[in-house]
């Protein structure tokens, strides 16, 4: 079993596909692991050696921040950002879109579901 920065990973996926399991390896990140090591990006995970897994997760170690490392990383850039009260900081301390999206409509993954108010009656005539 391949594990590489605390995660499993997949034993039937191809290695390319595999590494992006990790945190903080995307398509960009696996290629460039890939070309570092020499493995061949189509091999599955299951196939690799030992040293084949020792060496993609000496690489990982030394040259990225992956998993509760990057995870804490960003965290405390968000903390940071509500402490010192800027204008992204207070949005995301109210939980809205913090990159200028428009709140009036959408914006539903960050609001949550929506919560219905009443609105003004109309009156009679």
């Amino acid at each position: 079993m391949a594990r590489i920065a605390g995660v499993d990973l997949p034993r039937n996926k191809a290695v390319y596909y595999g590494l992006q399991s990790i945190f903080g390896i995307g398509p960009k990140r696996a290629t460039e692991i890939i070309e570092k090591t020499g493995l061949d990006p189509r091999k599955k995970i299951s196939d690799l050696s030992d040293e084949e897994v020792a060496q993609l997760r000496n690489v990982i170690d030394a040259d990225y921040q992956v998993e509760g490392d990057l995870r804490r990383d960003i965290y405390s850039n968000i903390r940071r950002l509500m402490e010192i009260g800027c204008y992204r900081g207070t949005r995301h301390k109210r939980g809205l879109p913090t990159r200028g999206q428009r709140t009036r409509s959408n914006a539903r993954t960050r609001k949550g579901k929506a919560k219905t108010v009443a609105g003004k009656k109309k009156a009679k005539k």
